[in-house]
């Protein structure tokens, strides 16, 4: 089973993000081959959600389209399980703690494993109540993902403390999207984690552009993109996956 750490080995590591079942199951799974093809490090599959507060208009409208579809955890989970075989780059899920509780954590957390997959990533479960979840994640292997952003300050020490896999730092107030730039305090957030653990740390929500991964990349571990992906989805449909597999391309060229 591929470790998410193995994805920050001896590299910065690019972790793109694509909404399972956006436009439809069978263009995602294209996509996940397109990234992998294309340099992605660690792949994040996004579990579409009906109300997903830490999401921006692009990915709610990607949520609305997958859901549209008729793609359900369960079909999301039978197409990963179909193509684990030829993916040897980590994945994660990014999701909803709804999601989870719903399906059974228990139950959720067994077919993330039988899957293939290394780890999840909830950012609607604050650090004080994420043992729950934990607790169960671990007994099968897998991380549940911290994350940090801005607003974390005085708590990151002892979020650092606890961290599995790598850190996701949030790189800005609010919800994910592109923007134009990037707050500088990252590279602080980053600092204050690393002297409590020499554990990997990327940089999300925000960055789209070759010049920001290659800015960002400098001061972490890794760049993770979602918008600019869930845009180019939109733009093209059906025939998005070489389109993301030139952007992957382009990004993790531009992290040297």
């Amino acid at each position: 089973m591929n470790k998410i750490m193995d994805a920050f080995k001896g590299k910065k590591a690019f972790i793109p993000f694509v909404t399972a079942g956006d436009p439809d199951l069978e263009t995602t799974e294209k996509i996940i081959f397109a990234m992998q093809e294309n340099g992605a490090d660690l792949i994040e599959i996004g579990i579409p959600f009906s109300d997903p507060v830490a999401e921006g208009i692009v990915i709610q409208q990607a949520d609305e389209r997958a859901l549209a579809s008729g793609t359900t955890t369960d079909k999301i989970f039978d197409m990963l399980e179909k193509i684990k075989e030829d993916i040897h780059v980590p994945m994660v899920f990014m999701t909803y703690a709804n999601v989870i509780f719903v399906y059974g954590t228990d139950a959720f957390a067994r077919r993330t494993k039988e899957i293939g997959l290394a780890g999840v990533i909830v950012p609607d479960v604050p650090f004080e109540e994420k043992d729950e979840m934990d607790s169960v994640f671990s007994k099968y292997g897998l991380d549940v993902i911290s994350l940090i952003a801005p607003t974390s300050k005085n708590r990151i020490q002892a979020i650092a403390a606890e961290a599995k896999g790598f850190v996701y730092c949030v790189s800005s107030l609010g919800v994910t999207g592109v923007r134009t730039t990037i707050n500088k305090g990252v590279a602080d957030m980053i600092r204050e984690v690393k002297k409590v653990k020499d554990i990997p740390c990327a940089i999300g929500f925000g960055i789209s552009t070759p010049a920001q991964a290659k800015e960002m990349s400098a001061i972490s571990d890794g760049v993770i993109v979602g918008s600019a992906i869930v845009k180019i989805v939109a733009e093209y449909g059906r025939e998005c996956a070489d389109k993301v597999g030139e952007y992957v391309k382009s990004m993790k060229q531009a992290m040297g």
